[in-house]
Protein backbone atom coordinates (compact mmCIF):
# COMPACT_ATOMS: atom_id res chain seq x y z
CA UNK A 1 0.00 0.00 0.00
CA UNK A 2 1.21 3.61 -1.13
CA UNK A 3 0.12 7.20 -0.40
CA UNK A 4 1.24 10.64 -1.63
CA UNK A 5 3.93 11.72 0.53
CA UNK A 6 6.16 14.19 1.37
CA UNK A 7 9.70 12.44 0.12
CA UNK A 8 12.00 15.79 -0.55
CA UNK A 9 14.53 15.31 2.12
CA UNK A 10 16.55 11.68 2.62
CA UNK A 11 14.64 11.63 6.49
CA UNK A 12 11.56 12.39 5.04
CA UNK A 13 10.69 8.97 4.63
CA UNK A 14 9.82 8.53 7.82
CA UNK A 15 6.22 10.58 7.55
CA UNK A 16 5.65 7.85 4.20
CA UNK A 17 4.58 5.52 7.23
CA UNK A 18 2.08 3.44 5.42
CA UNK A 19 4.44 2.44 2.50
CA UNK A 20 6.30 0.00 4.48
CA UNK A 21 4.50 -3.80 4.04
CA UNK A 22 6.55 -5.05 7.28
CA UNK A 23 5.61 -1.73 9.47
CA UNK A 24 4.81 -2.33 13.25
CA UNK A 25 2.19 -0.98 14.48
CA UNK A 26 2.50 1.11 18.40
CA UNK A 27 1.29 -0.26 21.32
CA UNK A 28 -2.55 -0.34 22.09
CA UNK A 29 -5.12 -2.00 24.35
CA UNK A 30 -4.65 -5.47 23.06
CA UNK A 31 -1.37 -5.29 22.71
CA UNK A 32 -0.10 -7.63 25.00
CA UNK A 33 3.48 -8.31 23.74
CA UNK A 34 5.90 -7.87 26.31
CA UNK A 35 9.06 -6.51 25.14
CA UNK A 36 12.80 -6.32 26.37
CA UNK A 37 14.60 -2.70 25.81
CA UNK A 38 18.43 -3.54 25.05
CA UNK A 39 21.52 -1.24 24.67
CA UNK A 40 23.30 -0.70 22.01
CA UNK A 41 26.50 1.46 21.87
CA UNK A 42 26.17 4.51 19.18
CA UNK A 43 29.61 5.89 20.06
CA UNK A 44 32.27 5.84 23.23
CA UNK A 45 29.95 8.20 25.05
CA UNK A 46 26.22 7.45 23.85
CA UNK A 47 24.26 4.31 24.01
CA UNK A 48 20.52 3.53 23.59
CA UNK A 49 17.95 1.61 25.09
CA UNK A 50 15.77 0.23 22.16
CA UNK A 51 13.21 -1.94 21.58
CA UNK A 52 11.43 -3.64 18.89
CA UNK A 53 9.06 -0.80 18.33
CA UNK A 54 8.17 0.49 22.36
CA UNK A 55 9.38 4.23 22.72
CA UNK A 56 13.23 4.57 22.64
CA UNK A 57 15.56 6.35 25.19
CA UNK A 58 19.27 6.56 25.27
CA UNK A 59 21.57 8.22 27.59
CA UNK A 60 24.94 10.08 27.13
CA UNK A 61 28.26 9.24 29.54
CA UNK A 62 30.49 12.30 30.13
CA UNK A 63 33.58 12.79 31.84
CA UNK A 64 31.53 13.13 35.55
CA UNK A 65 28.26 12.88 34.63
CA UNK A 66 25.27 11.11 32.32
CA UNK A 67 22.44 13.12 30.13
CA UNK A 68 19.14 10.31 30.05
CA UNK A 69 17.22 11.34 26.98
CA UNK A 70 13.14 10.42 27.62
CA UNK A 71 12.55 8.23 30.33
CA UNK A 72 9.76 5.96 29.67
CA UNK A 73 5.79 5.87 30.94
CA UNK A 74 6.42 5.24 34.73
CA UNK A 75 8.79 5.68 37.56
CA UNK A 76 8.82 1.28 37.37
CA UNK A 77 9.50 1.10 33.62
CA UNK A 78 12.03 4.37 34.23
CA UNK A 79 14.14 1.80 37.00
CA UNK A 80 15.03 -0.62 34.10
CA UNK A 81 16.08 2.25 32.40
CA UNK A 82 18.18 3.34 35.09
CA UNK A 83 19.64 -0.29 36.08
CA UNK A 84 20.77 -0.48 32.27
CA UNK A 85 22.52 2.99 32.40
CA UNK A 86 24.36 1.44 35.81
CA UNK A 87 25.60 -1.36 33.49
CA UNK A 88 27.60 0.85 32.11
CA UNK A 89 28.47 3.27 34.24
CA UNK A 90 28.62 4.51 38.49
CA UNK A 91 28.20 8.15 36.69
CA UNK A 92 25.04 9.86 38.42
CA UNK A 93 21.98 11.02 36.39
CA UNK A 94 22.15 14.62 36.58
CA UNK A 95 20.00 15.47 33.67
CA UNK A 96 17.52 14.10 31.82
CA UNK A 97 16.11 15.86 28.16
CA UNK A 98 12.84 15.49 27.15
CA UNK A 99 12.27 15.07 23.34
CA UNK A 100 9.09 16.27 23.23
CA UNK A 101 5.82 15.62 25.74
CA UNK A 102 4.14 12.60 25.36
CA UNK A 103 3.31 10.71 28.73
CA UNK A 104 4.16 7.16 27.31
CA UNK A 105 8.03 8.91 27.36
CA UNK A 106 8.54 11.26 30.15
CA UNK A 107 6.70 10.23 33.35
CA UNK A 108 8.93 8.13 35.11
CA UNK A 109 11.23 11.01 35.14
CA UNK A 110 10.61 10.80 39.69
CA UNK A 111 12.76 7.52 39.46
CA UNK A 112 15.52 9.53 38.83
CA UNK A 113 15.59 11.02 42.29
CA UNK A 114 14.91 15.21 43.44
CA UNK A 115 18.00 16.25 42.26
CA UNK A 116 17.61 15.61 38.56
CA UNK A 117 17.47 18.48 36.67
CA UNK A 118 14.80 17.90 33.78
CA UNK A 119 15.49 20.03 30.62
CA UNK A 120 12.57 20.99 27.62
CA UNK A 121 12.15 23.14 24.72
CA UNK A 122 9.69 25.94 25.48
CA UNK A 123 7.36 24.60 22.88
CA UNK A 124 7.26 21.38 24.80
CA UNK A 125 6.43 23.11 28.33
CA UNK A 126 3.68 25.09 26.61
CA UNK A 127 2.07 21.49 25.52
CA UNK A 128 2.52 20.09 29.02
CA UNK A 129 0.89 23.38 30.57
CA UNK A 130 -2.12 23.06 27.74
CA UNK A 131 -2.57 19.34 27.30
CA UNK A 132 -0.66 17.24 29.55
CA UNK A 133 -2.81 16.26 32.20
CA UNK A 134 -5.69 15.17 29.02
CA UNK A 135 -2.42 13.39 27.12
CA UNK A 136 -1.66 11.42 30.02
CA UNK A 137 -5.36 10.32 30.93
CA UNK A 138 -5.74 9.45 27.24
CA UNK A 139 -2.20 7.61 26.48
CA UNK A 140 -2.51 5.55 30.08
CA UNK A 141 -5.74 4.31 28.64
CA UNK A 142 -4.85 3.13 25.23
CA UNK A 143 -1.89 1.90 26.27
CA UNK A 144 -1.88 0.00 29.31
CA UNK A 145 0.91 -2.23 28.93
CA UNK A 146 3.26 0.58 28.90
CA UNK A 147 2.04 2.18 32.31
CA UNK A 148 2.98 -0.91 34.60
CA UNK A 149 3.08 0.66 37.99
CA UNK A 150 1.11 3.91 37.08
CA UNK A 151 0.24 4.30 40.92
CA UNK A 152 3.56 5.54 41.42
CA UNK A 153 3.66 8.39 38.98
CA UNK A 154 3.12 11.80 41.22
CA UNK A 155 2.01 14.20 38.34
CA UNK A 156 3.12 15.68 35.06
CA UNK A 157 6.79 15.80 34.70
CA UNK A 158 7.82 19.56 34.37
CA UNK A 159 10.85 21.12 33.28
CA UNK A 160 13.29 22.38 35.39
CA UNK A 161 15.03 24.51 32.30
CA UNK A 162 13.86 25.02 29.45
CA UNK A 163 15.25 26.46 25.87
CA UNK A 164 14.02 28.36 22.48
CA UNK A 165 16.32 26.94 19.58
CA UNK A 166 19.60 25.68 21.40
CA UNK A 167 21.53 24.58 24.61
CA UNK A 168 24.35 23.36 25.22
CA UNK A 169 25.79 21.34 27.38
CA UNK A 170 29.34 20.45 28.34
CA UNK A 171 29.24 17.01 30.09
CA UNK A 172 33.32 17.55 31.09
CA UNK A 173 34.76 18.10 27.96
CA UNK A 174 32.13 16.20 25.61
CA UNK A 175 29.73 19.21 23.67
CA UNK A 176 26.51 17.86 23.84
CA UNK A 177 23.68 20.12 21.70
CA UNK A 178 19.93 20.18 22.66
CA UNK A 179 17.90 21.59 19.66
CA UNK A 180 14.85 22.44 18.29
CA UNK A 181 14.64 22.54 14.69
CA UNK A 182 11.69 22.42 14.21
CA UNK A 183 8.12 20.57 14.43
CA UNK A 184 7.00 17.71 13.33
CA UNK A 185 5.19 14.87 15.82
CA UNK A 186 4.71 17.48 18.23
CA UNK A 187 5.11 21.72 18.85
CA UNK A 188 8.18 21.31 20.83
CA UNK A 189 10.00 18.67 18.93
CA UNK A 190 13.69 18.72 19.84
CA UNK A 191 16.71 16.43 19.88
CA UNK A 192 19.99 15.65 21.55
CA UNK A 193 22.95 16.09 19.08
CA UNK A 194 26.41 15.08 19.97
CA UNK A 195 28.86 17.16 17.07
CA UNK A 196 32.00 15.50 17.91
CA UNK A 197 30.45 11.84 17.49
CA UNK A 198 27.92 12.63 14.91
CA UNK A 199 25.29 10.61 16.82
CA UNK A 200 21.72 12.28 16.77
CA UNK A 201 18.66 11.07 19.43
CA UNK A 202 15.89 12.29 16.90
CA UNK A 203 12.95 11.72 19.34
CA UNK A 204 9.62 10.89 17.46
CA UNK A 205 10.59 13.11 14.80
CA UNK A 206 12.04 9.70 13.14
CA UNK A 207 10.60 6.22 13.25
CA UNK A 208 12.45 3.10 12.04
CA UNK A 209 9.37 0.68 10.72
CA UNK A 210 7.16 2.17 13.00
CA UNK A 211 3.99 3.35 12.61
CA UNK A 212 3.45 7.15 12.94
CA UNK A 213 1.60 9.09 15.13
CA UNK A 214 0.41 12.18 13.77
CA UNK A 215 -2.47 13.20 16.14
CA UNK A 216 -0.56 16.23 17.42
CA UNK A 217 1.72 16.74 14.70
CA UNK A 218 2.69 19.51 11.95
CA UNK A 219 3.29 17.61 8.77
CA UNK A 220 3.52 20.47 6.52
CA UNK A 221 6.27 21.55 8.65
CA UNK A 222 7.37 18.29 9.34
CA UNK A 223 9.61 17.45 6.26
CA UNK A 224 11.30 21.29 6.25
CA UNK A 225 12.01 19.76 10.14
CA UNK A 226 13.86 16.62 8.79
CA UNK A 227 15.21 18.73 6.13
CA UNK A 228 17.26 20.47 8.88
CA UNK A 229 18.12 16.79 10.92
CA UNK A 230 19.98 15.48 7.42
CA UNK A 231 22.36 18.72 7.12
CA UNK A 232 23.51 17.74 10.25
CA UNK A 233 24.77 14.52 8.18
CA UNK A 234 24.46 12.22 11.38
CA UNK A 235 26.59 8.68 11.43
CA UNK A 236 24.32 7.22 14.14
CA UNK A 237 20.66 7.92 15.01
CA UNK A 238 18.24 6.59 17.72
CA UNK A 239 14.76 7.01 16.44
CA UNK A 240 11.87 7.20 18.43
CA UNK A 241 10.69 3.84 17.93
CA UNK A 242 12.28 1.10 16.35
CA UNK A 243 15.91 0.05 15.63
CA UNK A 244 18.83 2.82 16.03
CA UNK A 245 20.52 3.41 12.73
CA UNK A 246 23.82 3.06 12.17
CA UNK A 247 26.11 2.98 9.10
CA UNK A 248 29.69 4.52 8.05
CA UNK A 249 30.03 7.74 6.32
CA UNK A 250 30.55 6.74 2.91
CA UNK A 251 27.07 5.41 3.31
CA UNK A 252 25.38 8.51 3.18
CA UNK A 253 23.97 10.13 0.56
CA UNK A 254 20.53 10.65 -1.14
CA UNK A 255 18.24 7.78 -0.05
CA UNK A 256 15.57 6.13 -2.39
CA UNK A 257 12.05 6.92 -1.41
CA UNK A 258 10.27 4.85 1.29
CA UNK A 259 9.69 1.46 -0.20
CA UNK A 260 13.40 1.25 -0.37
CA UNK A 261 14.16 2.15 3.31
CA UNK A 262 14.21 -1.21 5.05
CA UNK A 263 17.74 -2.34 3.92
CA UNK A 264 19.91 -3.98 6.52
CA UNK A 265 23.92 -3.91 6.96
CA UNK A 266 24.89 -6.40 9.52
CA UNK A 267 21.41 -6.28 11.27
CA UNK A 268 21.97 -2.65 11.84
CA UNK A 269 19.01 -1.19 9.27
CA UNK A 270 19.68 2.18 6.81
CA UNK A 271 18.10 3.68 3.93
CA UNK A 272 19.45 2.01 1.04
CA UNK A 273 20.65 4.42 -1.30
CA UNK A 274 19.90 6.06 -4.65
CA UNK A 275 21.73 9.05 -6.84
CA UNK A 276 20.14 12.24 -6.40
CA UNK A 277 19.16 12.92 -9.70
CA UNK A 278 17.02 9.44 -10.46
CA UNK A 279 13.48 9.95 -10.68
CA UNK A 280 12.67 7.53 -8.05
CA UNK A 281 14.19 10.20 -5.88
CA UNK A 282 11.53 12.77 -6.88
CA UNK A 283 8.61 13.86 -4.50
CA UNK A 284 5.60 12.89 -4.87
CA UNK A 285 2.39 15.58 -4.80
CA UNK A 286 1.29 15.81 -1.32
CA UNK A 287 -2.50 15.53 -0.47
CA UNK A 288 -3.31 17.95 2.86
CA UNK A 289 -6.03 17.72 5.20
CA UNK A 290 -5.90 18.48 9.19
CA UNK A 291 -4.23 15.99 11.47
CA UNK A 292 -4.67 17.18 15.05
CA UNK A 293 -3.29 20.74 15.84
CA UNK A 294 -1.30 20.65 12.26
CA UNK A 295 -1.63 19.98 8.82
CA UNK A 296 -1.42 16.14 7.65
CA UNK A 297 0.25 15.48 3.85
CA UNK A 298 -1.50 12.36 3.38
CA UNK A 299 -3.03 10.13 6.16
CA UNK A 300 -3.28 10.71 9.72
CA UNK A 301 -2.16 7.45 11.77
CA UNK A 302 -3.56 6.71 15.33
CA UNK A 303 -1.47 4.64 17.61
Amino acid sequence: MTNDCVTRSPLSSVICHSSFPSMTSFASASDSRQQTARLVQLSDNARAYASDYDPNCGFIVGRDSVLAIDTRATPAMARQFIDAIRSVTPLPVRHVFLTHYHAVRVLGAAAFGPDVTVIASEGTHGWIRERGQADYESERGRFPRLFQGHEEIPGLTQPHMTFGDRLTLWLGDLEVQLLHVGRGHSRGDSVAWIPSQKVLFAGDLVENQCAVYAGDGYIREWSSTLERLEALAPEALLPGRGAPLQAPPAARATPSPPRAASSTRSGRPWPRRTSAGSAAAKPTKPRSRRCGRGTASGPCSST
